[in-house]
């Protein structure tokens, strides 16, 4: 890919304060979850409402009732129904989601409500893409139910391990659906990344290296609070740096 040619930085949020930390630091786009500790799960709707209000960012909602897999039962895809009309209505851009069936392949029906549900707006499908049988067919698949854009490391464990499945991946896309590139991705590998795959959009939660766990007040001294998950604003604005001039402008 050029250097000079700017890349969309979607960063992963959990909290009103790290959407505008990620707003103010330059991200182009927000994926909003709930329990990002859990990988992500659907945000509740005061938090969208507030997100939504805090920054004009379009915002993806995650779409995801639980942890664990992604192989839903039909009392949990009623469930999933519902949490994507209230987002929708709330006013979000578009919606994360990843459904696979017992075999681990794209669920097709559950996936077409969704795309049919958005109508013009998002649908992204996750990385419960990365453990499908075939990234070929399974790409190949989303494009025939009309998902806009595929969250992906290549069906690695990080972006950049997953280089040269993400540019092949890239190819076979074409102008039929975006890949958006994402886990493990910082500022000291995301211009390899990009120039390596072809990859015009990252993703990730950017926060700052370590951090100590705190203690719960009160004296509950057994229990403690993981370190933050929100963006790190100083993370986000180095990996624009390393993107270049074209990630620098109009900042």
């Amino acid at each position: 890919m050029p250097r000079n040619a700017p890349v969309i930085i979607e960063v992963c949020v959990d909290s009103v304060e790290s959407a505008v930390a990620a707003h103010e630091a330059g991200a182009d786009r927000l994926e909003l979850n709930a329990a990002l500790e859990l990988g992500g799960l659907t945000p509740p709707p005061g938090l969208v409402a507030e997100v939504l209000a805090a920054t004009p960012l379009p915002v993806v909602a995650m779409v995801r009732p639980r942890a664990g897999d992604f192989v839903y039962s039909p009392a949990e895809a009623r469930v999933i129904r519902r949490d994507a009309e209230a987002l929708l209505a709330a006013g979000v851009a578009g919606l994360a989601v990843g459904f696979l069936s017992p075999s681990g392949a794209v669920d097709r029906d559950l996936t077409l409500a969704i795309t049919a549900l958005a109508g013009e707006r998002d649908v992204v499908f996750h990385r419960a893409f990365d453990i499908t049988p075939s990234l070929d067919a399974a790409l190949d698949t989303l494009v025939d139910l009309g998902v806009r854009r595929v969250l992906t490391s290549g069906g690695a464990d990080s972006a950049i391990a997953g280089i040269p499945a993400l540019a092949g991946l890239v190819e076979r896309a074409a102008t039929r659906i975006e890949v958006l590139a994402g886990a493990g991705i910082n500022a000291a590998n995301v211009r390899r990344l990009v120039d390596e795959t072809g990859c015009t959009q990252v993703h990730g939660t950017f926060r700052a290296p370590g951090g100590a766990s705190e203690p719960i007040p009160f004296g509950l001294a057994a229990f403690r609070v993981p370190p933050a998950a929100g963006s790190s604003a100083d993370e986000i604005r180095k990996v624009r740096r390393a993107l270049g001039p074209a990630n620098l402008a109009d900042r």
